[in-house]
C-alpha cells in the first residue's frame, strides 16, 4: 500500500454502488480505498481502527444518517475529512452536512471525474461544493427546515421515516423524554400537528422519498 496515497473510506449501504466508486477511485494512483462501510455506525467504528484521510459519505443510510455519522466522526476524529456524495441536492442538506463537519459535498449526478477531484481537494483541507449545488450553501433560504437545530433536524428525519420515540432515543443515545421535548419544539417551529404532517413536509422538502 502506498503510504503517500490518500486513504479513503467508502460509506454507502449499497454494495454495487461502493464497488463502482472503488473502481473509479482505484484508477487514481494517489488514492487508496482503505475501507468500506454500509452504515454510519460501521463507519464510526472503522475510524477507531484505521487512520483515514477522507471519508466518502452517503447521507441516506440505514439507522444513523450520514449527517449524524459525520458529526460524530468529526467530533472524535477532527483530522478526518468527510466528503458527502449524495442524491440530495437541496440546500438544506448541504448546509446541515457542512455544519456537521463535512469538508465537501457533491451530487451523485456529477460526472465521475468530479469524485476524484473532490477527494483530492478535501484531503488538502479545502472545501469542495459540486457544480450542481448552490455555490453559497451558507446563504439563507426559505426552506422551513432551516430553522431547526441539528438535533431537531435529525429527529425530524427519523420521525418522518416512521421511527418511534423509543427507537430515536436508542439511535441517538438520548432519553425518550429528551426526544419527546425536541419533538414538541420542532413541531411548534414547523407548525405541524401529527406525524402525518411531518411526513408530508419531509416528502415535500426532499428529506424522505415515497
Amino acid at each position: 500500500m502506498n503510504k503517500q496515497s490518500i486513504q479513503v473510506l467508502l460509506v454507502d449501504d449499497h454494495a454495487v454502488v461502493r464497488a463502482g466508486y472503488s473502481r473509479l477511485l482505484k484508477m487514481a494512483d494517489d488514492i487508496t480505498v482503505a475501507g468500506e462501510a454500509d452504515s454510519g455506525e460501521r463507519a464510526y467504528a472503522a475510524c477507531r481502527e484505521t487512520a483515514f484521510d477522507v471519508i466518502v459519505m452517503d447521507l441516506s443510510l440505514p439507522g444513523m444518517s450520514g449527517i449524524e455519522a459525520t458529526k460524530r466522526i468529526h467530533g472524535r476524529h477532527p483530522g478526518v475529512r468527510v466528503l458527502v456524495f449524495s442524491v440530495h441536492e437541496e440546500n438544506i442538506f448541504v448546509r446541515r452536512a457542512l455544519a456537521a463537519g463535512a469538508t465537501g459535498y457533491i451530487s451523485k449526478r456529477e460526472v465521475s471525474d468530479v469524485l476524484v477531484d473532490a477527494v483530492r481537494c478535501v484531503a488538502r483541507g479545502e472545501r469542495y461544493i459540486g457544480a450542481l449545488l448552490d455555490a453559497d450553501p451558507e446563504r439563507g433560504d426559505i426552506n422551513p427546515l432551516a430553522q431547526l437545530s441539528a438535533r431537531e433536524f435529525e429527529i425530524f428525519r427519523l420521525l418522518a421515516s416512521g421511527a418511534s420515540i423509543q427507537a430515536i432515543a436508542d439511535e441517538l443515545f438520548l432519553s425518550p423524554k429528551t426526544v419527546a421535548n425536541h419533538t414538541s419544539r420542532l413541531r411548534a417551529k414547523l407548525g405541524t400537528q401529527g406525524t402525518a404532517d411531518l411526513t408530508r413536509l419531509a416528502i415535500r422538502t426532499g428529506v424522505v422519498s415515497l
